[in-house]
C-alpha cells in the first residue's frame, strides 16, 4: 500500500505537511506545463510542416495509408478495392480568427503529445518518495511503458483510425445535391480527438497493472470476460472506424484485442509478485 507521505527535502526524518505536497505538486506541475509550452512554441513556428504535412495529410490520396491499402488491395487480388482514389471535400474557414485560433491550438495540442514523457516523469517523481522499496521495483518502468504505448496509440490513431475516418466520411452523401464543404475546425477536431483518444486507449495495460495492484481486477476475471471483451472490441471498432468494410473493422479491432491479452499477462504478473510478498 502506497505511504500517504513523503519526507521532507529540508529534513529528511520528518515527514511533509500537506501544505508541503500541495508545494512540491505545484513545481512539478509548473515544470510540466513548461514543457508543453515549449514544445507547443516550436511547433508554433514550423506551421507549415505542421498542417500542410501532418494535420492535413490524411486529406490527400498520397497519404502513407491509402498507399499501403493499395498495395494490400493487390497483394490480396482485389483489384483496387482497398484503394483510396480521391477524397471529394474542400476545406473552409467561416471564422475570422479561426485559423490563428486553430494555430495556437494545435500546437498546444502537439506540445502536450511531445511533453508527455516529460510530464509523466514529472508525476513520477513527486509521487517515488511515497513508496515502499518494493513498490519502487515493481513501477520502475512505469514512465518508459507508458509513453511507449500513448506514441503507439498515436500512431496507431493516425495512421489507421484518423485517415479510415476522414475517407469513409469524407465520401459519405446522403444525396447527389450536397457537396462537402468541410468547416476546418470540424476536420482537425476529428483528427487530434480520435489520434489522442487513441493514445489513452493503448495506456490500458497500465490502467490493469495499477487496478491489479490495488485489487480491484485479476488476470482470473480477465480471462473470465475474455469474450465478452471480444464483443465489446469489435463494437468499439466499429464506432471507431464509420467505414462499413471488414478489413478497416479488424485493423483496428486486432490491436485493441492484443492490447486486452497483455493486459491479461501484465495483470497475472502483478497477481504473481503479491503472493509472493
Amino acid at each position: 500500500m502506497w505511504k500517504l507521505f513523503r519526507k521532507s527535502s529540508h529534513n529528511p526524518g520528518a515527514e511533509m505537511s500537506f501544505l508541503d505536497h500541495i508545494e512540491a505538486l505545484r513545481w512539478h506541475l509548473v515544470r510540466s506545463v513548461l514543457a508543453i509550452v515549449i514544445f507547443a512554441i516550436v511547433l508554433f513556428c514550423f506551421r507549415e510542416f505542421v498542417f500542410d504535412d501532418i494535420i492535413f495529410a490524411s486529406k490527400h490520396t498520397d497519404f502513407w495509408t491509402y498507399r499501403m491499402l493499395c498495395k494490400l488491395s493487390v497483394a490480396l487480388n482485389l483489384e483496387d478495392g482497398l484503394c483510396v482514389t480521391t477524397i471529394p471535400f474542400e476545406l473552409i474557414n467561416t471564422n475570422l480568427s479561426g485559423q490563428f485560433t486553430m494555430h495556437i491550438w494545435v500546437s498546444l495540442v502537439g506540445g502536450f503529445i511531445l511533453a508527455l514523457p516529460y510530464v509523466l516523469w514529472e508525476l513520477w517523481r513527486f509521487i517515488k518518495p511515497a513508496l515502499k522499496q518494493t513498490e519502487k521495483s515493481y513501477t520502475s518502468g512505469v514512465v518508459f511503458y507508458s509513453s511507449l504505448l500513448f506514441i503507439c496509440g498515436v500512431l496507431f490513431g493516425y495512421y489507421a483510425i484518423v485517415p479510415l475516418s476522414v475517407n469513409f466520411l469524407a465520401s459519405y452523401q446522403i444525396s447527389a445535391d450536397v457537396k462537402n464543404m468541410i468547416e476546418m475546425d470540424s476536420f482537425i477536431s476529428t483528427v487530434t480527438t480520435l489520434t489522442l483518444a487513441a493514445g489513452l486507449i493503448f495506456e490500458l495495460p497500465i490502467v490493469i497493472y495499477f487496478l491489479s495492484k490495488i485489487g480491484l481486477v485479476t488476470d482470473t476475471f480477465l480471462r473470465k470476460y475474455r469474450k465478452h471483451s471480444v464483443v465489446v472490441i469489435l463494437i468499439v471498432a466499429a464506432v471507431i472506424t464509420p467505414s462499413p468494410d471488414v478489413t478497416s473493422q479488424l485493423m483496428v479491432a486486432f490491436p485493441l484485442y492484443l492490447l486486452y491479452e497483455i493486459s491479461i499477462y501484465v495483470s497475472a504478473y502483478v497477481v504473481r509478485k503479491k503472493n509472493m510478498a
